[in-house]
């Protein structure tokens, strides 16, 4: 499975043009339905201060950020689990991806056609039963994802017997707690699961077992307050789905997204009561449920991000740099961005006495920054 974030929703409620600001690519985002219909695909650097700092420590000739994998998928409606409009390819896309971020139109605008069961009908603008029918449509999906592996499942246990369908415990403890709320039209997530029956239905990649963010889209009206009635009943419904929520005008951010100049995007934000881009937000949210964290190194020559996922050991964050540096480990020398913000340079560092010397089994953590020592025999 890739490691993106795939950015669905009903048509015309700003994916397409949330997409464009966030990899100012040229994806498509006409005022009619399906109008994107391959998905799009970007990768987005992810605004860091912590690198931004340490580049103003190391006046480095390159400064290269981490980034997020975006896809965006087309607009799925009602009937989608049923090959409606083009869903069969559309939840086939989704199905790669780790996180979903679900799009919900979260304003008012008549020249802005708003589906829901058909392309050709305008539906009222309501959160709640936009939301409901995309979950509806991928639980739909996830159920039959279900039923198809019950027919192996059941051949297994024919296959080996007793023995076998111990083996399987776990995963028909998990089933039957997800399937009640895939009949309901509700999430996976929603179940309360053990960590032995999580992995037990891992390779199901259920569409409703992903993590997901809802992204408000508002419009430039409602910027400044940062929530309106629609907003408020999202957040109520995330909250329910163990989902998170953020509030986003992609108006707004498409047009800051053409503004190159920093003194100028500032000047922008700060004309609507923005201390940073939505889409920030948004990257650094999808960066962190996709389990990534970020580690840094630093000097003359360059200051980067490097992604490595939660929990990982120093070895393996080596080899993110280069295999050699994990096959060859020695150690890793370390501080964080905090000790450098905090005593200005890493021969001060030293001095405090916190710059350190870790081993294969240190699990590195989101913020350090790290030197490696390594030797690989020929």
């Amino acid at each position: 499975m890739k490691l993106t974030c795939g950015i669905v929703g009903l048509p015309n409620v700003g994916k397409s043009t949330i997409f464009s600001a966030l990899t100012k690519a040229p994806a498509s985002a006409e005022n009619y339905p399906f109008c994107t219909i391959d998905p799009n695909v970007g990768v987005v650097d992810l605004p860091d201060e912590r690198l931004d700092f340490m580049a103003s420590v190391f006046q480095p000739k390159k400064k290269i950020p981490a980034s997020v994998d975006f896809t965006d998928i087309a607009g799925l409606i009602k009937g989608a689990s049923k090959g409606e409009g083009l869903g069969n390819q559309f939840l086939a896309n989704i199905r790669e991806c780790t996180v979903i971020a679900h799009v919900v139109r979260c304003f008012d605008n008549p020249d802005i056609q708003h589906v829901r069961d058909d392309a050709k009908t305008d539906a009222p603008i309501d959160p709640e039963s936009d939301i409901l029918t995309i979950n509806y449509e991928l639980a739909q999906a996830d159920l039959d994802t279900i039923t198809k592996r019950q027919e192996k499942v059941t051949k297994q246990i024919r296959a080996m017997g007793k023995e076998e369908e111990k083996k399987l415990q776990h995963y028909f403890t998990a089933v039957e707690k997800i399937k009640p709320l895939l009949q309901d039209g509700k999430s996976a997530r929603m179940a309360e699961l053990t960590d032995d029956e999580k992995a037990a239905i891992y390779d199901l990649h259920l569409l409703t077992f992903k993590p997901q963010i809802f992204v408000c889209n508002i419009d430039e009206d409602t910027i400044e307050a940062g929530t309106n009635k629609y907003v408020e009943t999202v957040k109520k419904i995330a909250a329910e789905e163990k989902s998170e929520t953020v509030v986003i005008c992609g108006k707004f951010e498409a047009d800051l997204s053409e503004i190159t100049d920093e003194a100028d995007r500032k000047e922008f934000m700060d004309s609507v009561g923005l201390k940073e881009s939505g889409l920030t937000v948004l990257s650094r949210h999808v960066y962190h449920l996709m389990g990534l964290r970020t580690f840094f190194t630093g000097g003359p020559d360059e200051c980067r991000a490097w992604t490595i996922h939660t929990g990982d050991k120093a070895p393996q964050a080596a080899g993110v740099i280069h295999t050699d540096f994990e096959k060859g480990f020695i150690k890793a020398e370390a501080y964080s961005v905090d000790d450098l913000r905090q005593y200005g340079t890493e021969a001060k560092i030293k001095e405090a006495g916190k710059y350190r010397q870790e081993g294969k089994e240190y699990v590195v953590q989101d913020g350090d920054v790290l030197f490696f020592k390594f030797n690989v025999t020929k």
